[in-house]
C-alpha cells in the first residue's frame, strides 16, 4: 500500500491547492479594445469592483492601430501565440471579444464579417471552441455612457455624443478614468436603453444608434455567478 503522506505526495497536494486558489471555475475572457485609454480604463474598473482575476480577464488595447479588422486580428493573434509581456499564453482563453466603434472606420463591416467567421473555428486549451464577440458603439462608445442618462433614438455623430455626455459628467474626455464609478448607479437604465436599440437595429446597420457594451457589462458583473 502507497503512503500518502510522503514528501512528494503532499507537495503535489500543495501545488492542486495552489493553482485551484489561482484558477476558478469561471469564464476566462480575452478582451481587446480600439481605444488605448478609456474603454480599457472603464472595463478594468469593472473588473476591479468585481475582483475579477487577470488570470481570467485581460484587457487589452489593440497594438495594431484602431481600424476594427486590426483589432480583430490583433485579438486573435494574441489568443494563437499567446503574448509574453502580459503573461498570456497560447489558447488560455474561453472567449474572445473586441471592442471597437463604427465612427468612420473603413473597416467595420469586413471586420464583423471576419469575426462572425472566425467564431468557433478556434480552439483553446482545454480543446473547446471560442466564440469571438464583437462589441460595437454606433458612433462610439460616449454613446453608452450617453445613454445611462437619456435615451438616444435618431443617428448622432460623435461630437454630438460627447457634447451632449458633457452635459451629465462635466468635464467627460477621453482617455480619461473614473466613468464606471460615475455612471454605476445608472446601469439598469443603460441596459434597458441599450436593448430597445439593439430590438430595432444592429451592429450591421452601421448608422442608427446602437451598441453592445450593455451586454459586455452584464457578461463581467455576473461573470462568477
Amino acid at each position: 500500500m502507497g503512503k500518502d503522506n510522503q514528501p512528494k505526495h503532499r507537495q503535489a497536494v500543495r501545488d492542486l491547492r495552489r493553482r485551484a486558489a489561482v484558477r476558478q471555475p469561471y469564464e476566462r475572457l480575452l478582451i481587446v479594445c480600439e481605444g488605448e485609454k478609456t474603454e480599457p480604463l472603464y472595463l478594468r474598473e469593472i473588473q476591479q469592483a468585481y475582483r475579477l482575476a487577470t488570470a481570467h480577464v485581460q484587457v487589452l488595447h489593440s497594438q495594431n492601430r484602431t481600424e476594427p479588422q486590426q483589432v480583430l486580428d490583433y485579438a486573435l493573434n494574441v489568443f494563437k501565440e499567446g503574448d509574453r509581456a502580459h503573461g498570456i499564453n497560447a489558447g488560455e482563453f474561453d472567449r474572445i471579444v473586441v471592442v471597437f466603434d463604427r465612427d468612420l472606420h473603413k473597416t467595420y463591416h469586413a471586420a464583423l464579417a471576419k469575426a462572425a467567421a472566425q467564431s468557433g473555428k478556434l480552439k483553446n486549451d482545454n480543446r473547446v471552441a471560442v466564440p469571438v464577440d464583437v462589441i460595437a458603439s454606433v458612433p462610439c462608445f460616449e454613446l453608452w455612457l450617453l445613454l445611462h442618462f437619456e435615451d438616444v433614438h435618431a443617428p448622432l455623430h460623435r461630437d454630438e455624443a460627447l457634447a451632449r455626455l458633457n452635459a451629465h459628467l462635466p468635464g467627460y474626455e477621453k482617455g480619461g478614468g473614473g466613468h464606471w464609478m460615475a455612471t454605476q448607479a445608472l446601469l439598469a437604465d443603460a441596459t434597458q436603453r441599450a436593448q430597445r436599440l439593439a430590438a430595432v437595429t444592429t451592429a450591421h446597420d452601421g448608422a442608427q444608434p446602437y451598441t453592445a457594451m450593455h451586454e459586455l457589462v452584464s457578461r463581467l458583473v455576473h461573470l462568477k455567478d
